[in-house]
């Protein structure tokens, strides 16, 4: 068996960060510590030809197809990401999880006893949790039945009908 080394960008994401700002989030990643730096980095190298103003004003009101403003139930206006950057955010999501996923082939090829081991080991240490899990979802679900039983139980016995005279 061909013992493969485990790249750095896959190292690198596996390791602990600390805890940093954050706010907006697209995709889950901050926009503003994450994405507009790496994206002002990658068209500064060429990688990328992100318009300015999309880097510069990511968010955009929603608009309704009539043009006007769309509001949230709350009465606050929706915002979303510039075209162009979500387009760059979609894109680069991809081509991650590619990544991986070609990692993960990798290793399946190569440690393929390995491989299945750990993913038995693991299903079978998940087993009990999903078994606790669905116990609890049933008591519930019993609960939830026998609440609705006893609620409109006192309702039936307490309803008058009229009586024809």
């Amino acid at each position: 068996m061909p013992d493969i080394k485990t790249p750095s960008y896959i190292k690198a994401v596996l390791q602990p960060r600390a805890k940093s700002e954050s706010g907006r989030k697209v995709w889950s990643i901050d926009l503003q510590y994450v994405w507009l730096p790496f994206f002002t980095a990658s068209n500064v190298q060429g990688e990328t030809a992100i318009p300015r103003e999309a880097i510069g004003a990511p968010l955009r009101l929603a608009k309704d197809k009539d043009g006007s403003v769309r509001f949230n139930k709350t009465g606050r206006p929706v915002l979303k990401v510039a075209g162009e950057l979500s387009e760059a955010i979609r894109m680069v999501r991809e081509n991650t999880v590619a990544g991986w996923m070609a990692f993960a082939g990798q290793v399946m090829k190569a440690k393929p006893d390995e491989y299945r081991a750990e993913a038995q080991a693991c299903h079978q240490a998940g087993e009990p949790i999903i078994q606790r899990a669905n116990a609890d979802i049933a008591a519930a679900v019993l609960l939830a039945a026998q609440a609705a039983i006893d609620q409109t139980a006192p309702a039936a016995e307490t309803e008058k009908v009229p009586v024809a005279a």
